[in-house]
């Protein structure tokens, strides 16, 4: 098993995060490793998206928890390795918000596996937090 965390603090309630998350078909733009997604029902859990990463092959992922103005996790089986990513919205008592990703991964090759998933996870938070600070 692989873990990894990785978080951002932003002035925008979690309601304004929430909006950005529950928008998926915009989620390419705040995350530049998105080529295309489109999702295949409401975002809701049993709904699934797929996904394609820039200059990869598309993946198929599976809400299994969506929490509005909490947070949402997906899940992506990929042969016998299944990623989970959880992420959670923590108002702060300053009135801030700590927006968190949580990363899982089980099975085969895992720990090389894991970094290439979460590798841009920093800048995917700063582009979020931006966008969320926008409005």
């Amino acid at each position: 098993m692989w873990t990894h965390e990785e978080a951002i603090e932003t002035s925008a309630s979690p309601a304004r995060v929430w909006e950005i998350f529950a928008d998926v078909a915009r989620w390419k733009d705040w995350n530049a490793g998105i080529e295309t997604i489109q999702i295949h029902g409401p975002f809701a859990v049993g709904t699934t998206f797929t996904m394609q990463p820039r200059g990869q092959d598309a993946i198929n992922s599976t809400l299994i928890e969506v929490k509005p103005d909490a947070g949402f996790t997906d899940e992506t089986v990929v042969d016998d390795t299944r990623v989970t990513v959880s992420h959670k919205l923590v108002p702060l008592p300053s009135g801030n918000t700590k927006i968190i990703y949580s990363t899982e991964i089980i099975g085969p090759g895992a720990a090389e596996f894991g970094p290439m998933v979460t590798g841009d996870f920093a800048d995917v938070l700063a582009n979020l937090k931006k966008l969320a600070e926008q409005q």
